[in-house]
C-alpha cells in the first residue's frame, strides 16, 4: 500500500463503522486473453488499474474482497483474495462459482466478446495468403450474474469509444442492473486517472477526472448508499 493510501485507511478506520462492513464483494479486473495459437492471441489494452483500485477501496470500506483478475503487472492489495485467470471462459467459471455467496459484484474487467474457435497447439507459420480466424461469442458474465434468482447487487462498467451516455444507458437496461459506471476507453486504458459517469434509477452522476483510487472510493461510497434500498 502506498503512503497516501495507508494514511487514508487509518483515517477511515478512525471515523467509525465502515460502509461495506461484513459485505462480500466480488470484483473482476484486467483484460482477458483469447489464444489463437501458442504464442498469439486476442486481447485489449486494459491495465487492470481501475479494477484493482476498486478492490482497494472496497477493502478500505470493510468488505471481504475477492478479485478475479486477468493477466496484469499489478499486485493485489494486501488482504484481498486474488484469483488469476487468462481467458473469458476461465473468468466466467471463477465468477459463477462465487457469485451466489457475494453481496456485491463489480464487473470492471475488459472481457473479450469473442474467442477463436480452434486455437492451434503450435505456432501458426506465416503463409502467402490471409489468415482466417473464426470467432465465437464468450459468455456474458455480468448478464448471467444479474439473472441469478438470489444474486448479488450488480455493478457494471462500460468502456465506450463514442456516444457514451446513450450506449451506457442501453447497456444498463439490457443487463438489468441497478448501477453502471461508464468511461471512454481511450481516456482510461493504461492511465492512472479516469473520469466516470454513474447511471442508476435516479439518473446520471458525473465523477470528475481524478486518480483511479479516488474514483474507486467515490464509486464504493455510491454503492454503499444504494445497498439498503435492495
Amino acid at each position: 500500500m502506498h503512503g497516501l493510501d495507508h494514511v487514508f485507511a487509518q483515517v477511515a478506520a478512525a471515523l467509525g463503522p465502515k460502509a461495506l462492513s461484513k459485505k462480500k464483494v466480488l470484483i473482476t479486473a484486467g483484460p482477458t486473453y483469447e489464444p489463437i495459437d501458442t504464442v498469439r492471441g486476442v486481447t485489449n489494452q486494459s491495465s487492470g488499474k481501475m479494477g484493482y483500485a476498486v478492490a482497494q477501496a472496497a477493502l478500505e470500506a470493510g468488505a471481504e474482497v475477492t478479485l478475479v483478475s486477468g493477466v496484469t503487472a499489478l499486485a493485489a492489495p494486501a488482504g484481498v483474495e486474488r484469483v488469476d485467470v487468462i481467458t473469458a471462459r476461465e473468468m466466467h467459471k471463477a465468477v459463477m462459482a462465487r457469485a451466489e455467496k457475494a453481496d456485491v459484484f463489480i464487473s470492471v474487467a475488459a472481457v473479450a466478446d469473442f474467442h477463436p474457435v480452434d486455437p492451434k497447439p503450435h505456432k501458426i507459420k506465416r503463409g502467402n495468403g490471409n489468415l482466417n480466424v473464426e470467432l465465437a461469442p464468450n459468455p456474458d458474465i455480468l448478464g448471467e450474474v444479474a439473472a441469478l434468482p438470489k444474486g448479488p447487487f450488480c455493478v457494471g462498467f462500460a468502456a465506450e469509444t463514442e456516444d457514451l451516455k446513450a450506449n451506457a444507458q442501453a447497456k444498463r437496461k439490457k443487463k438489468g442492473i441497478p448501477l453502471l459506471a461508464a468511461n471512454l476507453a481511450h481516456e482510461t486504458f493504461g492511465k492512472d486517472t479516469n473520469a466516470l459517469t454513474l447511471f442508476d434509477d435516479n439518473g446520471l452522476h458525473e465523477l470528475a477526472r481524478a486518480p483511479k483510487i479516488v474514483l474507486a472510493r467515490q464509486l464504493v461510497a455510491h454503492i454503499a448508499k444504494m445497498l439498503p434500498l435492495r
